[in-house]
């Protein structure tokens, strides 16, 4: 395959999928790419796909806004292994030398982005929470929280190629799919034999269903003022009146009183509901940077000057052990004839 002339700007966006199944950070980053596309002058929005006998996944990159895949397919991506892909990745990298390269932050793709700077001699920016293209040079701003989420850094990669930038799961909106849209799908070959591949699946071995918060329409999260774990069986009332689920502050998940899948903020999951009640919960700027993407934040404190109230769209000073059963009544249609009127 010949490399295409290297003066048009490719935004790439890793397409992570397991068991045929992607995940939907990659749509997130091909919105991402498609916005900074608009900045950045002659670019053109490409997505990488490896797997094995994936190629039916290619219409819905097309439909969040991908012009062309680069389509890897070789029996030892099946399942994924760090060096297969790694090397499978690099080398296409290498050969295109794209300007840019997006990857989710979810397990797989912080273990691969890091072999695949490494590879390709280039930098790398972890754990984003924006993108945008710098006006004054045209290269990639990516900005993370720093010194214990307290300030906010912003990166630019000057010297090096591709731009490369991880993002977490449900930091940047989900777009609208195209369903009409379509593209060019370019095959790679990859030669790389099983027996080249030194890490051997013997087994599968799944772990319980852990709750998957990030992508939760209607979140009901819990914090230290809670006062403890026998709290949240009310908070789980109100999140099953709501179609909703439970989620906690960091302090919470270090006391103990919750699990960490259910964790929200810089140390913990970023979710992007339509709704987030925070009950009990200070607000730091460890825990808002997890959550502040919601439509709406409904805050319950008794603390008026809780910095929570600083981001939130509606707040309750009140005790939240008296505002929450107030709430379920009114989900529920219940009549109330206390003194917390809502």
């Amino acid at each position: 395959m010949n490399a295409e002339q290297p003066t048009i700007p490719r935004i790439w966006v890793f397409v992570e999928q397991q068991e045929h199944q992607v995940h939907p950070v990659s749509w997130e980053l091909l919105g991402a790419a498609k916005r900074l596309s608009a900045d950045l002058p002659g670019s053109v929005v490409e997505a990488v796909l490896p797997g094995h006998q994936v190629a039916d996944l290619a219409p819905q990159a097309f439909q969040y806004g991908a012009a062309r895949i680069y389509l890897i397919d070789n029996p030892v991506l099946e399942i994924y292994r760090n060096l297969p892909y790694a090397v499978a990745v690099s080398q296409l990298v290498k050969e295109h030398r794209p300007e840019i390269f997006l990857i989710g932050a979810t397990t797989l793709g912080r273990d691969l982005a890091g072999s695949i700077a490494t590879r390709v001699g280039t930098g790398l920016t972890a754990d984003c929470t924006e993108l945008s293209i710098d006006p004054a040079n045209h290269i990639l701003a990516a900005t993370r929280p720093t010194f214990g989420g307290n300030l906010m850094a912003t990166i630019l990669c000057r010297r090096h190629r591709p731009q490369m930038a991880t993002v977490r799961p449900r930091v940047l909106p989900m777009p609208d799919p195209a369903p009409d849209a379509t593209g060019e799908v370019v095959t790679v070959p990859f030669d790389m034999r099983e027996e080249d591949v030194p890490v051997k699946r013997l087994r599968l071995i799944r772990a319980e269903e852990q709750p998957n918060i990030e992508y939760a329409e209607v979140i009901v999260a819990g914090g230290r003022g809670m006062g403890g774990p026998e709290g949240f069986a009310l908070l789980q009332e109100l999140a099953d009146a709501l179609g909703g689920m439970v989620a906690a502050s960091r302090p919470v998940v270090d006391a103990g009183w919750m699990d960490a899948s259910r964790q929200v903020g810089q140390t913990g999951k970023t979710v992007r509901p339509k709704l987030y009640i925070a009950a009990g919960i200070s607000g730091a700027v460890q825990h808002r940077v997890g959550m502040s993407g919601a439509d709406v934040i409904l805050a319950i404190n008794t603390d008026p000057n809780a910095p929570i109230f600083q981001i939130a769209t509606m707040g309750i000073v009140g005790d939240l052990y008296e505002v929450i059963p107030a709430l379920i009544r009114q989900v529920k249609g219940q009549s109330y004839d206390g003194q917390a009127h809502l």
